[in-house]
């Protein structure tokens, strides 16, 4: 059978098929929903002692709640009661569940009221839980995953494990699992035929992410056409930059990661070091920010790999899509908080101890690098102020330099104001993915959100103004989205006078090759017709070839 789906990051590979997940009925027994709550409980008393053991006895609190909901009876038990009736243990989960949050949200005391949604948490997990446990087990050898919308952990966690392939019933170019797939180089399709959740898992398939295709049983004709490109051929290990243009004009390629598998690749492939290092994707499901201690594991295996190298480590950006359950309507310390408003950047800078934890981790796993730490989803220069404030402090209690300090240009209001942020910060690092969606009016995860739309005039004409006051200021402007690794935006962004890029590990290589085949000169001028055009078409059919 062949599925269609949006080709989000390019390649050819084979392997067996694993169904991660399925529909919404989950099939389990009486006896594994109740233990399914009670998993869900010791996990969270598990979570909250750690918090405490690090004095944060207030979202160990938090967390205690939920573990809390998960043991009281009146909740589990009629989802038990109703999964012996025969229905699905999703369905029973999700009827208790609104039972118990309608009740709560009727209270007249708002505190109470506002248990609902930890309610609700509780039941996620749990139903999550359950569908781990009722999933096939992974092949042993080349799998291409299929779920329902494949995230950035997915693909970090698999990505030594045998995972040649992706695809996302969910999602479209611009979503991160998008961005770690190109990263890692896994071939991925997103917006796929639903239909594809009820294959048959364990069969040979061809995921063609080329042209957008799944193939399950495939002929051997089509088989051996896709070996020889299949995902895991990254060729010999290059020589790092720096790079030049055909005019000899030097390019800084860096790498972005999330991922110690990513930064080997970008390494092996030339990349002078690390533009961006997501830290948030290890935590898409976290219950509560993360320790100093769990930080400071995440971090170490992707550091230690970059001793002396150019290392710019992004702060917790959990924004967008990457927003974690703690963050998404749940009481946060201090008090409750909406979704939106108790997320990014202002809750971390809010957080007691987030800020500083993070710092700390940073300096002292990156002491061997050439360090950097980038703010995401800047908008205003006290927030600068906040982060330089703290990072100064930590740095002089562990007795460590003090690491060059700058901003994501990644708003557009930040962009149109870059000349006021640029005296107060190290360096520029334009995030073209959420700058564009912003300027376009498209969310990242939208299917007709991609690289190559960076080239639109408008977001072109804010691009130009940040790196013209990058220059008045005298501090670096790089690129880090994805657009700088896309042949219809790189010569615009050479053009604009760019010369640090930072692209998907997996295709430094790529964009190394096609510098030394651009001029800046050519550049240059293609720059300025492209900024007076009216769209982005008319500026795709003005880029040639490289």
């Amino acid at each position: 059978m062949r599925f269609r789906g949006l080709p989000v990051s390019e390649g050819i590979a084979t392997g067996i098929l694993y169904i991660a997940d399925t529909g919404a009925a989950v099939s389990a027994t009486p006896d594994e929903v109740k233990d399914a709550f009670a998993a869900v409980a010791a996990e969270r008393f598990a979570l909250a002692q750690r918090l405490r053991d690090a004095g944060r006895d207030q979202e160990a609190g938090i967390i205690e709640i939920g573990g809390l909901i998960a043991t009281d009876p009146s909740l589990a038990n009629p989802a038990v009661a109703a999964v012996r009736d025969g229905t699905d243990a999703a369905t029973a989960v999700r009827q208790a569940t609104e039972a118990q949050a309608a009740i709560l949200e009727g209270l007249a005391n708002r505190e109470l009221a506002d248990r609902a949604s930890d309610v609700r948490q509780v039941a996620h997990a749990v139903i999550d839980r359950l569908s781990r446990s009722g999933a096939a087990p992974r092949p042993a050898g080349d799998f291409i995953l299929v779920r329902r919308e494949v995230s950035p952990a997915d693909l970090i966690e698999l990505a030594e494990a045998g995972l040649v392939g992706a695809v996302s019933v969910a999602g479209g170019a611009s979503s991160h699992a998008a961005i770690i797939a190109r990263g890692l180089g896994v071939p991925m399709i997103a917006g796929a035929d639903p239909g594809v959740l009820a294959a048959a898992a364990g069969q040979l398939c061809v995921l063609d992410a080329d042209s957008g295709e799944l193939v399950t049983g495939p002929e051997a004709a089509q088989r051996t056409a896709a070996a020889p490109v299949a995902t895991g051929q990254h060729g010999q290990p290059q020589p790092a930059g720096p790079d030049r243009t055909a005019d000899g004009h030097e390019i800084t390629v860096l790498c972005n990661v999330a991922s110690a598998a990513e930064t080997r690749r970008g390494l092996a492939a030339g990349a002078s070091g690390v533009g961006l290092l997501r830290t948030e994707i290890p935590y898409a499901e976290a219950l509560a920010w993360p320790t100093l201690a769990e930080q400071r594991s995440q971090l170490a295996p992707i550091l230690s790999l970059l001793a002396g190298a150019a290392t710019t480590v992004r702060l917790l950006d959990f924004s967008g899509d990457k927003i974690p359950p703690f963050l998404r309507g749940a009481a946060a310390p201090g008090g409750a908080a909406p979704p939106d408003e108790g997320a990014g950047l202002a809750a971390l800078l809010t957080h007691r101890t987030a800020l500083a934890d993070q710092l700390r981790a940073v300096l002292e796993t990156g002491r061997d690098t050439d360090l950097a730490v980038l703010i995401p989803m800047v908008s205003s220069l006290g927030e600068v102020s906040r982060v330089r404030d703290v990072l100064t402090q930590t740095a002089a209690a562990l007795g460590t330099s003090l690491p060059r300090l700058g901003i994501m240009v990644e708003l557009q209001a930040t962009a149109a104001a870059a000349e006021a942020f640029a005296g107060a910060v190290d360096f520029f690092s334009i995030g073209t993915n959420d700058l564009t969606g912003q300027v376009l009016g498209l969310d990242r995860r939208d299917p007709a959100a991609k690289p190559a739309l960076a080239a639109h005039p408008k977001v072109l004409a804010l691009i130009a103004r940040v790196a013209e006051a990058g220059r008045q200021a005298g501090i670096p402007v790089s690129v880090c989205g994805d657009s700088a690794a896309d042949p219809l935006v790189l010569p615009l962004l050479v053009g604009l006078g760019v010369t640090t890029l930072s692209v998907p590990a997996a295709r430094v290589q790529r964009v190394r090759a096609w510098l030394r085949d651009l001029d800046t000169g050519a550049c240059a001028a293609l720059a300025t017709e492209a900024l007076s055009a009216g769209t982005v078409d008319e500026v795709w059919k003005l880029v040639p070839p490289i």
